[in-house]
């Protein structure tokens, strides 16, 4: 059996009384684009900063390619294997782009810089304070990937891209993914998580609240039903086993999120004229927000308002408690 690329078990980490993450247990396996989703101080951002080493965890364990990032001497050479995009990359102004290549490259190498530049190119003797926010993401991209490396963490990683630069990139990935490499992809653009991941772990108030494939998680929350009618219809009509969430629209039409068999549906409507009805997958950000709406709906306070489609994730005391430098530090600022 395998060793998973990441391996994450009971990882705990609390800023004094506040949670970051508790009891987080995922693993991720080689050649998997792994999404990660969470809204406003899930904890998305500090299970990144765990799994580089940045932190360290109040408890459990966390390790890459099978060394525990708390080994510290054996996860440095670690690190020379690893690629992270941070959320907002942060570069020297002053530095051109291709001198903070070189500085990168001399921390892990450069083996696919000509390559990726073609693919993602960037004005390489321009001081970056001249680059563009989608230039400065390229820049970032480049080096995460230039040294060839066999797991990549990323945070929102196509913040700042135009659209056909972002679908070179989603294409770019899967091709890394048939290669071998295993991609974290921690994003607040929950379309992207289908279009691209394998699977998906949804992360709320610090704790895990699924991990499942894309197309499973899609086909255990149902189908989305829109009935319009002529006659006012009454949600209790609607109310049997199979029902996972029914509303009236502003327009009066019926919403039904439904799963299993559709014979309680089709009687139900039988009382009523219909006028259209339409039957369609269930839409990832529905997905989301059910998981988020279900037990309290608390998810506009948590950061996800009714209809919005993206999560914001900014997490408390992030610069408390870190773990000693290394390589990682490096890439987490980008300082050069």
């Amino acid at each position: 059996m395998s060793v998973p690329a990441i391996d994450i078990d009971g990882l705990t980490k609390f800023y004094g009384d506040v949670r970051g993450v508790e009891e987080l247990s995922l693993s991720v396996s080689e050649g998997e684009l792994f999404g990660f989703l969470g809204p406003n101080g899930a904890g998305k951002s500090t299970t990144i900063r765990l799994l580089l080493g940045l932190l360290k965890p109040t408890d459990g364990t966390a390790s890459v390619l099978g060394v525990p990032v708390d080994d510290r001497a054996a996860f440095l050479d670690v690190l020379a294997r690893v690629g992270h995009i941070p959320g907002d990359p942060r570069f020297y102004d002053d530095v051109t782009g291709r001198k903070t290549l070189d500085y990168f490259a001399g921390l892990s190498g450069d083996d696919r810089r000509d390559e990726l530049l073609d693919r993602f190119p960037v004005p390489l003797d321009r001081p970056v304070r001249a680059y563009s926010r989608g230039n400065r993401q390229k820049l970032a991209i480049v080096q995460a990937f230039m040294h060839d490396p066999r797991v990549v963490v990323m945070d929102e990683p196509t913040s700042g891209l135009d659209p056909l630069v972002q679908q070179e990139f989603y294409e770019f990935l899967r091709e890394e993914r048939d290669r071998g490499v295993t991609v974290f992809f921690s994003t607040h653009i929950l379309g992207e998580v289908r279009e691209v991941c394998d699977r998906v772990a949804i992360i709320r108030d610090g704790r895990l609240v699924v991990v499942e494939d894309i197309d499973d998680l899609l086909a255990r929350s149902g189908k989305v039903v829109t009935v319009q009618s002529p006659d006012a219809i009454d949600l209790a009509d609607f109310d049997f086993p199979e029902t996972i969430d029914a509303r009236i629209e502003p327009d009066g039409s019926l919403r039904l999120v439904t799963s299993g068999n559709y014979d309680a549906l089709v009687d139900a409507l039988e009382g009523y004229r219909i006028d259209d009805l339409e039957v369609r997958e269930t839409a990832i950000e529905d997905v989301f927000m059910h998981f988020y709406d279900e037990d309290d709906g608390e998810g506009a306070e948590d950061g996800v308002a009714a209809g919005d489609s993206a999560v914001t994730d900014d997490e408390p005391g992030e610069a408390e408690d870190t773990a000693e430098p290394s390589s990682a530090d490096a890439e987490e600022s980008a300082d050069a």
